[in-house]
């Protein structure tokens, strides 16, 4: 750190003598002097102070942005601490991990823990046991290190755009006492959306190297998991859908189908028709984005791909979500078991490509599916179908900006509390003649282009000691809607 201070002083020095002896030197001589050593200044700043520097110019508001944002359907309240510490509390001894696509005992919990962690890997499980669920949430909530959040991606979507003063939000969703008082002054909840009791759902943090047993995470992460009744039936969809002829929104954001889960495979399936025919119910002139979550069950996953995909017009995903989907529905790289290390760009693109080749919107095909917001620790790309979609370059800037700020826990990017991780160079696809792109932090925002969808990629600083890793998939989904401007059709 030292030595680039030294060298960018030092570079300073030469242009200020140089504008001693401007007078002496030929202007032509002066200019290549002056271009060469203001070259030289530039990238002796780092890789990460120069992308802030490049963000700040390339995040500009849309020409037409939403004035009213209506968000559902789930919400709780999140108890948020160590799954170390959480763990030990409850007298888990640390052991081999194993993924359960259901929680039903503390063993269980103690073994997707550890499976988990092992990866540095996002997860979200129901606890089957409301009895030891009630158990386990009065120890986590009573834990000296507990903090208690605005919790479920549709309250946490909701808060972040309240942020925004010129937004009016209202949020549809199993509300609480706890939950209402925790909420923004600008978000509006319908009465009928209320209830007597929160829900609550625990969130196991770990940061990275940290360690349990013989279990090292090998990145910052969190694993949740609820025994939620009202989210995991979707109760408030209906009150949901028919609230919005009053509220007139703008732009409808709907999350929660991950919750239902839970349920039987039959009242799952049943619930999920009901759900398709509220959705259905939305005017087609309101666009809708879908924010996915973890799922385990591929049948479930591939029914929302074929009946929920095409009533929506942009979904956001990480890196989880986007590999179990190509898995659950035989898409490109299914026979990939799991991502090692950062996701290949190439094999995330050729799954963004194939979903809106396959599922979004076509002249031959009914579905309104233009735009996904895939996002993944080192990096983030938007991806769109052309004519439909503005501002995306500022769009994924702005995403990609809001994971530094609340890791960080900051209002700004500090250079120095940030690396960056995203790959310096990559290819953009494993199933057509590939292009080959270098990252240039002074031009952080990446775009190309096939047969007629729109790639714009950028990394993500990230934050060298994370504050709070719970609802940056939400922070980031909502940061990008924000800056984003749908095109009339």
């Amino acid at each position: 750190m030292w030595q680039r201070s030294v060298c960018v002083g030092l570079l300073a020095l030469a242009l200020g003598y140089l504008c001693v002896l401007g007078p002496e030197l030929p202007p032509a001589a002066l200019r290549q002097l002056s271009a060469s050593l203001l070259g030289t200044l530039r990238r002796a700043r780092s890789l990460e102070a120069r992308t802030v520097a490049a963000w700040q110019a390339a995040i500009v508001r849309p020409a037409r942005g939403w004035a009213r944002v209506a968000v559902g359907v789930n919400a709780c309240v999140d108890v948020v601490l160590s799954g170390v510490k959480l763990l030990e509390a409850l007298g888990l001894e640390p052991g081999d991990g194993k993924n359960h696509a259901v929680l039903d005992s503390r063993q269980d919990l103690k073994e997707a823990f550890a499976h988990f962690m092992e990866r540095g890997a996002a997860a979200e499980r129901f606890f089957s046991d409301g009895q030891a669920f009630q158990a386990i949430a009065r120890a986590a909530s009573e834990h000296p290190a507990a903090q208690l959040y605005v919790g479920g991606n549709a309250a946490l979507i909701g808060q972040k755009l309240a942020t925004n003063p010129d937004l009016k939000i209202l949020l549809c969703g199993p509300v609480g006492p706890k939950l209402h008082e925790l909420l923004d002054d600008n978000v509006v909840v319908p009465p009928e959306s209320m209830q007597e009791r929160d829900e609550f759902h625990l969130i196991l943090e770990y940061q990275a190297g940290e360690q349990w047993g013989r279990v090292r995470a090998p990145a910052a992460n969190r694993f949740i998991f609820s025994h939620d009744l009202s989210n995991g039936a979707l109760n408030m969809l209906e009150v949901f859908v028919s609230s919005l002829d009053e509220f007139q929104p703008d732009l409808v954001v709907l999350s929660g189908l991950h919750m239902m889960e839970g349920q039987s495979k039959e009242m799952r399936q049943r619930r999920l028709m009901e759900a398709v025919a509220s959705i259905s119910d939305i005017p087609t002139d309101i666009p809708i984005h879908l924010e996915l979550a973890s799922m385990t069950d591929q049948d479930f996953m591939s029914n929302i791909m074929h009946q929920v995909f095409p009533l929506v017009n942009s979904i956001g995903l990480n890196e989880q979500e986007l590999l179990f989907l190509t898995q659950s529905a035989s898409g490109p790289h299914a026979s990939l078991a799991s991502w090692s290390g950062i996701p290949d760009v190439g094999v995330v693109s050729d799954i963004l490509f194939w979903i809106l080749k396959e599922h979004g919107k076509a002249a031959e095909r009914a579905s309104d599916l233009t735009r996904i917001h895939f996002h993944t620790l080192a990096y983030h790309i938007l991806v769109t179908v052309d004519g439909h979609w503005g501002n995306q370059a500022a769009a994924v800037a702005a995403g990609a900006r809001a994971a530094g700020t609340q890791a960080c826990a900051t209002d700004t990017i500090d250079a120095s509390k940030v690396f960056l991780k995203a790959p310096l160079e990559f290819v953009t696809s494993h199933t057509e003649a590939p292009s080959k792109i270098s990252l240039n932090p002074d031009e952080p925002v990446v775009h190309w282009h096939r047969e007629g969808i729109s790639f714009h990629f950028t990394p993500v600083l990230v934050c060298r000691d994370p504050v709070r890793t719970v609802g940056l998939g939400d922070a980031i989904s909502a940061e990008g809607l924000l800056y984003s401007e749908v095109y009339p059709q």
